[in-house]
């Protein structure tokens, strides 16, 4: 009997040589990040224009011409700004979702930039993606890091420091190591991109210069050369060039002290005593991420041995001296220290800022802590599931953290309550709770915070005006006329003269009221509120056909939308009925 032929097993088709089996991980772990991030800011998606954010264009009423935008400070910021302001209006989840997106990107970045230095480090293979994934998700949920997502006006930091580690990523996976003229190109063209999303990022071509410094070549015994600096020649000169016209245009504010432009009275050295403790503040909001503010009191060293200056000092130089001690076993975390302060320096050493300490800034230098931190726990002596663990918690109570924290920056009264909770003798949160109490006309309670916010140090002619309202609204103009004129005393503009004028108006001297507005369009012919004032006054005593021609004027120096704009758009109409003109 014949054997039934049985067929053979089919082989499967070998693959191409050449082409390697598609790795589907990397495409999971982006996913969970998008999922988890958005997860972790939820509560801030839908917050609204807070703190910083009513000052700027995309708040209020401006023009739409891109130009306009572009020509402001920060035009690349003010781009991205303009663009979520076509696209979605008024409506804060657009900007806030633009927020996260760039987060996102920063994060991926955050990612190549620390798998690559692991390299340098000729840390374990095994390792790698671990550590790089570990850094990257601590980056993308801590929660000190949420100021700078989950706060519109945040974008400053979040933007420039995205920028400035593509630059770097460029840099560091460059194909050789002398520059080519291509590499060169791309690392200027983000540096531009990100001084001109905010200015601190300029310090990056010495986080360059550093990484040469470190890594091209790593020298045995951990000393340093200048080969790698000497062989990108093509991308330092520029830099040193630009590098001294910047101290050429700080030589004043730096001799002279001042306030960096903000008409602060702290010198230079003082601002110096105050933030190497702010450097400190830093470093424990990054370790242990409690008590984070969004608008810190943090008093002025005006000598060293006040406030603790002179122990942080101490503290620093010591941190820096085991840096350069111990560079050869712990390279990285000692590149990571000097990062660190390096990448700091702008806000945290002799040009004066007007708060000396704020959380969004350690976006930009968080790196430097993160390969301190990947250096140290790569030693762990554990295996790869306890590691995956260890991370895992941690992250996992970072993510939880970021979105209670996420939750202070939804409105105006959450981010208040949180200032004033950790923090009650802070003036200028005073002030903005009086300014919540006025905008729910509950004026004797926005009276009591304002004169707390004097008493306890801000005395500004914004807090002034806002009191003189507060007083017109409890029918006490004298002591509203008092507070407006104080305000003309601290700072004499149009706004505040127009401010004398309403209180003048509402006690009925209209002749005062008419002059002390001469007097404000002398000092700024473009505020409507002049003009909207003196219409007013002129409607008010029968004068309708100059009151149309206020109208008009105010008008012409107002957008639509504008609380100005509005108000003359309703009065004209009964001006000119008034005046019987059309």
């Amino acid at each position: 009997m014949k054997q039934k032929k049985t067929s053979a097993p089919v082989k499967a088709a070998p693959a191409k040589a050449g082409t390697p089996a598609w790795d589907w991980r990397p495409w999971a772990w982006a996913a969970a990040a998008v999922v988890l991030v958005f997860w972790a800011y939820g509560p801030s998606l839908h917050g609204a224009f807070l703190f910083d954010d009513t000052a700027q264009p995309y708040a209020k009423p401006s023009p739409a011409d891109v130009s306009w935008w572009i020509h402001l400070p920060r035009p690349v910021l003010m781009l991205t700004y303009w663009l979520n302001r076509q696209l979605a209006g008024d409506s804060t989840y657009g900007y806030h979702v633009v927020n996260v997106l760039i987060h996102l990107v920063a994060t991926g970045l955050m990612f190549l930039i620390v798998r690559r230095f692991l390299e340098l480090a000729n840390s374990e293979p095994s390792h790698r993606n671990l550590l790089a994934g570990f850094a990257a998700a601590l980056f993308l949920l801590h929660p000190a890091m949420s100021e700078a997502v989950a706060y519109i006006s945040g974008r400053s930091e979040s933007l420039s420091t995205m920028w400035s580690l593509a630059a770097l990523a460029v840099f560091l996976y460059r194909p050789k190591p002398a520059a080519g003229w291509g590499t060169v190109i791309a690392v200027f063209l983000l540096f531009g991109l990100s001084v001109e999303s905010k200015q601190q990022t300029v310090v990056l071509p010495a986080l360059f210069v550093l990484t040469d410094l470190f890594w091209n070549p790593v020298l045995p015994g951990g000393g340093f050369s200048l080969k790698g600096i000497r062989g990108n020649w093509k991308l330092y000169a520029p830099m040193a060039a630009g590098a001294i016209l910047v101290v050429i245009a700080a030589r004043d504010l730096i001799l002279h002290g001042g306030g960096a432009g903000f008409g602060l009275t702290t010198t230079w050295y003082q601002y110096l005593f105050t933030e190497f403790r702010a450097l400190l503040v830093y470093i424990q909001e990054f370790l242990l991420p409690i008590n984070l503010n969004g608008d810190w009191v943090f008093p002025i060293s005006k000598n060293l041995f006040e406030h603790g200056a002179v122990i942080a000092l101490a503290v620093l130089l010591a941190l820096v001296a085991a840096a350069i001690l111990y560079r050869k076993r712990f390279r990285l975390a000692s590149f990571g220290l000097i990062a660190y302060l390096l990448l700091m320096a702008p806000t945290s050493s002799i040009l004066p800022i007007a708060d000396p300490l704020a959380e969004r800034r350690l976006y930009f230098s968080v790196l430097g802590l993160i390969l301190i931190a990947v250096d140290l726990v790569g030693r762990l002596k554990l295996d790869q599931k306890s590691l995956w663990l260890a991370f895992a918690t941690i992250v996992a109570a970072c993510m939880i953290a970021t979105h209670a924290r996420a939750a202070v920056w939804d409105d105006d009264n959450a981010f208040w309550a949180d200032v004033m909770a950790k923090a009650p003798d802070n003036a200028r949160g005073h002030f903005h709770v009086g300014f919540e109490q006025a905008e729910s006309e509950h004026w004797a309670d926005a009276v009591s915070e304002y004169q707390s916010a004097w008493n306890l140090g801000y005395r500004e002619a914004d807090l002034l005006l806002d009191w003189s309202i507060a007083y017109q609204h409890l029918n006490q103009p004298d002591k509203g006329l008092e507070k407006a004129l104080e305000a003309v005393q601290k700072e004499d503009g149009a706004m505040e003269r127009v401010q004398v004028a309403t209180v003048y108006a509402s006690m009925q001297r209209y002749q005062e009221a008419l002059d002390t507005l001469d007097a404000a369009q002398k000092r700024d012919e473009n505020y409507p509120y002049t003009y909207l004032t003196r219409g007013q006054i002129h409607f008010t005593t029968q004068n309708c056909a100059a009151a149309v021609t206020d109208f008009r004027n105010t008008l012409t120096h107002s957008l639509a939308g504008e609380p100005a704009h509005d108000l003359a758009t309703q009065y004209l109409p009964k001006a000119q009925a008034c005046a019987g003109t059309h």
